[in-house]
């Protein structure tokens, strides 16, 4: 459901990825923005983060339109689709290339764990993946030519050490908690290595795409969940090399399982829809998450 945008101060947003059918956790994600954005009289925008070609689906768009209706979830404006805006995104890619910041990298998953000594002891990056050894980074411009001239496709990773260099000084980013004080926090881009931002199928990876996303939607707080948090140390490396503002931030508690796990699309966690088929109301469940998260929805 949508309404005009109007004049307001602050903006939020709620951006899920359309690979799947949404459950509980975006549900709080979702109406927690919404929340925070009535009681500021800010305005709550809709992003779909589909920038991903093997994995988002039509009918996941739709599913997720129908899911936020159902909760009485009302967004401003029309969502905004990260698939139109490809062409932004190569060219804030070039441009970091053009500053020496990017390169180009042939490695595949496989390689990278066989370049990193089988993963025994090798120090991993939040997500838990494997720190890019730099394997292709010392590649001159002629033996890069020569790899794509084969038919090699490229990922794009950001040259840290040279990123760090050229903005010469700690970031730090405002985190605020509802009803409390804001805190600065330092941010930690490093912990990430030479993270990949260019996709083999895409010119963006998650961490480009959503830096560019929130600047050109004029988002003011992001607020998400506690697991993307490590993310933001990285997210104002990347504003800062735009020189691009830095929103303020919330990272709220996860909704766990009855094992106290995340929910997840890929383990199959209930969704949105099943619960709704086993006749479970919105209003019901908007009551069931104020209870388990302990805050008024």
């Amino acid at each position: 459901m949508t309404e005009p945008i109007g004049e307001t101060a602050r903006v939020f947003r709620f951006a899920p990825s359309p690979n799947g059918f949404l459950h509980l956790g975006h549900a709080f994600s979702a109406l927690f923005n919404r929340k925070l954005a009535r009681a500021c009289g800010g305005t709550l925008l809709l992003r779909i983060e589909d920038i991903d070609p093997v994995r988002t689906r039509r009918i996941y768009e739709a599913a997720l339109i129908e899911d936020l209706d159902w909760l009485g979830l009302i967004w401003s404006g029309t969502p905004r689709r990260q698939s139109e805006h490809m062409a932004d995104y190569r060219g804030a890619l070039e441009g970091l290339a053009r500053r020496g910041l990017v390169y180009p990298c042939f490695c595949s998953r496989g390689d990278i764990a066989k370049n990193c000594g089988g993963g025994q002891d090798w120090p991993r990056d939040p997500d838990g993946a494997f720190l890019y050894p730099g394997t292709c980074r010392e590649l001159t411009s002629a033996q890069q030519k020569t790899r794509i001239e084969a038919g090699a496709r490229a990922s794009w990773r950001l040259d840290m050490a040279k990123a760090l260099g050229e903005i010469g000084g700690p970031l730090s980013y405002r985190e605020f908690h509802e009803g409390d004080a804001a805190r600065i926090v330092t941010a930690e881009p490093s912990a990430w290595g030479d993270a990949l931002i260019g996709r083999r199928d895409a010119p963006a990876s998650y961490h480009l795409a959503c830096v560019l996303d929130d600047h050109a939607q004029g988002v003011t707080d992001v607020v998400r969940g506690a697991d993307l948090e490590p993310a933001t140390g990285l997210h104002r490396l990347l504003q800062a090399l735009f020189g691009l503002g830095a929103p303020s931030y919330h990272h709220h508690r996860l909704v766990l399982d009855d094992e106290g796990r995340k929910l997840s699309k890929s383990k199959s966690s209930p969704s949105l829809r099943d619960l709704r088929r086993q006749g479970r109301s919105a209003a019901d469940l908007r009551a069931e998450l104020s209870r388990r998260m302990q805050v008024e929805l």
